[in-house]
């Protein structure tokens, strides 16, 4: 009788915990690139989704760069915080712990401010889901916005798009889908049990 509440207690915790576990991305900046100079990581941030649990990858040779954690302004003035507060490994591995937006920047020589050297991102809550954002027409004297580190922008804090409203329906309808996967098997396993 013991042991068939342990793997009723086992199977519940593992319902528990499986879905933290296996919806983390391990998203490495740049891609095939990696922390690199004149590289743009707007762009690349632009059509993915950071969700509490994910894991920022940083690769570059050590020693030619860096990575440090700033806030907005430092962020947009490419402010280089205390040595001790960066990151140097050549493989720095950045788990996203809290929702928000988070700002990161190389502090090697002027990487940041003449080569865009820079990432911003918008963490979600690990269970939203963003909500699809209309595409806005274009008008004519709206000027073309300029890559980082480019001329038109220098000085300027780039301009950055508003965090992704959570739909908490479609949210709700994925969280009650999942649940009732996680009771069938739960059922299931009791059975076999």
């Amino acid at each position: 009788m013991a042991s068939k509440q342990f793997n009723i207690i086992a199977l519940a915790v593992f319902t528990i915990v499986l879905p933290a576990v296996a919806m983390a991305t391990e998203f490495t900046v740049g891609d095939d690139s990696g922390w690199t100079i004149d590289f743009d990581y707007q762009a690349w941030a632009k059509d993915k989704v950071f969700r509490v649990g994910d894991k920022l990858v940083f690769k570059y040779t050590a020693g030619r760069h860096n990575v440090f954690k700033v806030n907005g302004t430092a962020f947009a003035n490419c402010t280089v915080p205390p040595p001790n507060e960066g990151l140097s490994s050549g493989k720095d591995v950045i788990t996203l712990s809290t929702t928000g937006r988070k700002w990161y920047i190389c502090g090697v020589s002027n990487h940041c401010a003449s080569h865009g050297q820079k990432l911003v991102i918008t963490v979600l809550d690990e269970s939203a889901s963003p909500a699809p954002s209309p595409s806005p027409s274009p008008s004519p004297s709206t000027p073309k916005p300029s890559t980082p580190g480019s001329a038109n922008n220098i000085g300027q804090p780039p301009s950055t798009p508003a965090a992704p409203a959570p739909n908490s329906a479609y949210n709700g309808i994925l969280v009650s889908g999942y649940q009732l996967l996680m009771a069938a098997m739960a059922a299931v396993a009791f059975l076999v049990v």
